[in-house]
């Protein structure tokens, strides 16, 4: 029977990170994609090409309009080489990394080559680093808000921007959050929808039944189910110890979410408990200070307000 692997992605370093969330080439697929929309079939940009001459070169200056925390430098290596052309290629020279608090005025990168190229690239590199910027930046205020010195670990979830997931979960790691599962191919969670109209006396057969049959067949970040009251939960820590890794305890309120840590410490401190539904900035402090080990956010990506950058362009290096 294969071990849950469903903290792995919180042990690697970002740049180990950012390659295994992209290493899968979806992201290169959304900067074709996002390159196409901007330019078209024939790769035009009409307003370059009748103002710009093709010979002109500069330098330009990514700055941050706002502070945040960046996130997305990670990302210019494979985007500069999508938006290459007969003006060449826009080369890089990151000033700061990838989950670095940032101020207003601070420059982040300096980007160097044919101002057509420059200006071709700008609008879609903005646009990415700026929303990545949103969500490492909304994440880190949740996670302040988290109180010092408590074990408890924010969580991102699947209601990501369609084609940006890998990118977002990055973005999340970035602000100091943590990667939830990356689909529905690499972790099993059993949710409402999976368990309606099942009797809550068939629960615990049914979750070790399924737990066994997935973990002998799949690689599995975790094993997990969500349960909507104090009587779900007792019968999901009645399953045989090491088949379920979380359970996540949907919409419950404060006091049931203690009694279902107490609960939990008394019959299955093996399994994790995932508080979710509703988490706000003014709620995830006394979540925190429930017993649980993780809080589950999806307004992390699906409310997150994109950091104002901007990218100055200078006279043409000596």
């Amino acid at each position: 029977m294969q071990r849950a692997r469903h903290d792995v992605l919180a042990t690697l370093a970002l740049p180990e990170l950012y390659r295994e969330l992209t290493g899968n080439g979806l992201a290169l697929r959304l900067f074709e994609l996002a390159r196409d929309e901007d330019l078209g079939p024939d790769g035009l940009d009409v307003t370059s090409s009748v103002t710009l001459g093709a010979d002109c070169s500069c330098e330009a200056l990514l700055r941050a309009r706002e502070g945040g925390i960046v996130s997305g430098l990670a990302c210019l290596p494979e985007l500069t080489g999508v938006f290459a052309s007969d003006a060449g290629r826009v080369t890089f020279e990151p000033l700061c990394e990838d989950g670095d608090a940032i101020e207003p005025g601070q420059t982040l990168a300096v980007l160097r080559g044919r101002t057509r190229a420059v200006v071709r690239l700008e609008r879609t590199m903005l646009n990415l680093i700026s929303r990545l910027s949103g969500v490492a930046t909304r994440t880190s205020e949740f996670v302040a808000r988290i109180p010092a010195g408590s074990s408890t670990k924010l969580y991102d979830t699947r209601k990501t921007t369609p084609g940006w997931r890998g990118l977002e979960k990055y973005a999340v790691r970035c602000g100091g959050g943590v990667s939830h599962r990356i689909g529905l191919y690499d972790a099993v969670l059993l949710k409402d929808n999976h368990l309606a109209s099942l009797p809550v006396s068939e629960l615990r057969a049914l979750l070790e039944d399924g737990a066994r049959r997935a973990r002998s067949a799949h690689d599995l970040r975790f094993f997990g189910v969500e349960v909507d009251s104090l009587a779900q939960l007792e019968a999901a820590l009645g399953v045989e110890p090491g088949l379920i890794d979380v359970v996540m305890l949907d919409n419950f309120g404060l006091d049931d979410l203690k009694r279902g840590a107490a609960m939990r410490d008394e019959r299955a401190l093996g399994v994790a408990l995932e508080a979710s539904g509703g988490v706000t900035l003014e709620t995830i402090g006394a979540i925190a200070r429930t017993g649980v080990e993780r809080i589950s956010v999806g307004s992390l990506t699906h409310h997150a307000v994109s950091l104002d950058l901007g990218l100055d362009i200078g006279p043409e290096p000596a």
